[in-house]
Formats: C-alpha cells, structure tokens, sequence
C-alpha cells in the first residue's frame, strides 16, 4: 500500500478530529475525508454548477 508523508501538525489536527467523531483510528478517518473529496471532484465533471464552486473554492482549475 502506498505510503504520503504529512506535515506533523495536520497529523495532529486530524488524530483530534478522528476522536472527537468517533473513528476507531485517524487511518480510517483520512480514508474516508480523502474518499468524500474525491467523490465531490469527481461528481463535479457531471455537474456545471458543482465544477464552478469546486474551482472557486481551489479544488479543481
């Protein structure tokens, strides 16, 4: 399985946030925030107006 190297601080912030919402580890929880983006991105060529808040936001060029 690949492996990505995060800042030590984002770790942290996401090792908290995957407590306080209940993961039963921060792995699980990077999985499924990285899962939830990827899906919204990839809605997004399917839709005009998500594609437009998606770029304005800095997701997609």
């Amino acid at each position: 399985m690949p492996k990505i190297t995060l800042a030590s601080d984002l770790y942290e912030r996401l090792k908290d946030c995957s407590v306080i919402v209940g993961y039963s580890s921060i792995d699980e929880f990077i999985i499924h925030v990285l899962e939830k983006e990827v899906s919204l991105i990839e809605e997004a060529e399917d839709d005009p107006d998500i594609k437009e808040r998606l770029k304005g936001l800095g997701y997609i060029s």
